[in-house]
């Protein structure tokens, strides 16, 4: 008993023990790969890598994305080149109505040209140079598109010279007449042509006082459908009772006209059969008896 008392006295005489908790860092130790390792792995890399990077060398070189884009461009102008597509077949006009269509499609040059070839300014240049043409609009679409507008010059007479036919624009110019049923005056010219072509005419533009005249002369009398011309005693009809009138130009035909039915009037009444009555100078007027 007492050996035990003495061993817990013991016990009780020792200093009570703390639990302490500690902890320290510890370096891991660096791991390398062996060289050997090294240089195989680089070497299996670029191996496995080499098709590759040379099909991208390839690939997006210069020279190779030049020729492509040639390569395509020739295709595109092939293509374009030989389809009918882009050919110009067919080319409505507007704006004519003595000028027939195919007249107009030949001189523009345009029938059958390609798009790329077609030149609309300078269509529109040979259509002006047609007779009668005031002007000429040509317009071009993609890809085969075409249309030509036309404004053309109304003629107001017809001049006549020997066997030759040309028709009196507006401004009085001559343009080639054409076979085409208009109810206008002919004014036949007696003087004898001044050059050998046939197809030419001897003035290149009528006097405005000549066909002004005529035009008034034919709203005053429609039955007269044709007149002559003289440089000396100006336009002049034949009067449907046998005689010829010369009126001169200008446009007080109305008062000529009436001067003449007077001069008629007075001869008839003294039985008196003219061969002519000239009104040329209504404040002259003349005439000669058979």
């Amino acid at each position: 008993m007492s050996e035990r008392r003495t061993r817990q006295t013991r016990r009780r005489k020792q200093p009570r023990m703390r639990k302490m908790e500690t902890a320290v860092p510890l370096g891991l130790p660096k791991l390398q790969i062996p060289k050997a390792a090294r240089q195989r792995r680089r070497r299996n890399t670029r191996q496995a890598n080499l098709p590759l990077q040379s099909f991208r060398t390839v690939i997006l070189s210069t020279r190779w994305i030049s020729l492509a884009l040639f390569a395509l461009v020739v295709y595109a102008l092939y293509l374009t080149g030989m389809s009918e597509q882009f050919y110009l077949t067919t080319i409505p006009v507007e704006g004519t109505f003595s000028i027939s269509a195919n007249e107009v499609v030949q001189s523009s040059g345009l029938a059958g040209a390609h798009i790329f070839a077609a030149d609309p300014n300078k269509a529109a240049e040979n259509l002006a140079d047609i007779p009668g043409v005031i002007a000429a609009k040509v317009t071009l679409q993609w890809p085969n598109d075409v249309s030509i507008q036309i404004e053309e010059d109304t003629p107001i007479a017809v001049w006549v010279e020997g066997s030759n036919r040309f028709w009196i624009t507006g401004n009085g110019r001559l343009i080639p007449a054409r076979p085409l049923a208009l109810n206008l005056i002919h004014i036949s010219s007696e003087r004898l042509p001044l050059t050998e072509e046939g197809d030419t005419p001897n003035v290149s533009f009528i006097p405005e006082a000549l066909y002004h005249g005529a035009l008034q002369l034919q709203d005053l009398r429609p039955e007269i459908t044709s007149l002559s011309y003289r440089p000396s005693s100006g336009l002049s009809f034949e009067d449907e009772r046998g005689w010829q009138v010369y009126l001169g130009t200008g446009t007080d035909m109305n008062q000529k006209l009436v001067i003449y039915e007077t001069i008629v009037a007075q001869l008839q009444e003294q039985g008196i059969t003219p061969l002519y009555v000239s009104v040329s100078n209504k404040e002259k007027p003349y005439f000669r008896a058979q």
